[in-house]
């Protein structure tokens, strides 16, 4: 435990420097970055060769940190009593005193939010006053990293700190559930559609013909474009 805790303290050191550091998730390791801050975020791109148009996950702790950047409502406390933490992503809408990067979103008025399920992960979230931008922790078009060695050998130098959380345990990427307007789910994944509509008494489909952030969802959403892989 004092070994995570001094571990914990040196990954909120560098991400309060923006620096981009590896963190565990439940299923892949994540690169992670302030998303409140432009020049942390832009790293994050250009670590990865991620194309700028591509929007990223942000990772938070609680639903009271997420409420300063998104608004929220019956559906997705619906979803979120019921999935969360755990591989399940959801699009809100920004506020619009938001202090999200414009890099995170592309300069769209919505925003993909995740609580992950990993210990570790959710012990440093809850120890910034920030949430966390953190997309698969590879090379765009590479395997993602399941260990924190295979972050390091990907990136080697060019991040600061991976924190250790030992061997992923490798699934499906989240569900990604849109709430703006009509639900509709965007990416399928580690929570089952039958599970969302039993929840939410509803009949929600996958159209992959649907445009999402300016991108067809049927290569916005394919591989590790647009993940942590959980």
């Amino acid at each position: 435990m004092k070994s995570n805790q001094s571990n914990i303290k040196k990954a909120k050191k560098y991400l309060n420097k923006n620096y981009c550091i590896g963190v565990p998730t439940e299923t892949v390791y994540g690169l992670a970055a302030n998303a409140y801050k432009n020049s942390a975020v832009k790293k994050i791109f250009n670590l990865k060769k991620r194309p700028k148009n591509n929007p990223l996950i942000v990772h938070y702790h609680s639903i009271d940190s997420l409420k300063q950047d998104c608004l929220i409502d019956g559906n997705f406390t619906k979803l979120y009593k019921k999935f969360s933490p755990g591989p399940i992503t959801y699009v809100l809408q920004l506020k619009k005193d938001s202090k999200i990067s414009k890099y995170v979103t592309n300069n769209k008025k919505s925003l993909a939010v995740r609580f992950p399920k990993h210990a570790l992960f959710k012990n440093l979230l809850k120890q910034l006053d920030y949430p966390l931008a953190a997309p698969s922790a590879n090379i765009t078009t590479k395997v993602s990293a399941v260990k924190a060695k295979d972050v390091k050998e990907e990136f080697g130098k060019k991040i600061k700190f991976v924190l250790d959380g030992g061997t992923s345990n490798v699934g499906l990427e989240s569900t990604i559930v849109s709430l703006i307007n009509k639900p509709q789910i965007l990416r399928l994944g580690g929570i089952e559609i039958s599970k969302i509509n039993q929840v939410l008494k509803n009949n929600l489909k996958f159209n992959r013909k649907k445009k999402y952030f300016g991108l067809s969802k049927i290569s916005f959403f394919k591989g590790e474009n647009f993940n942590l892989r959980s």
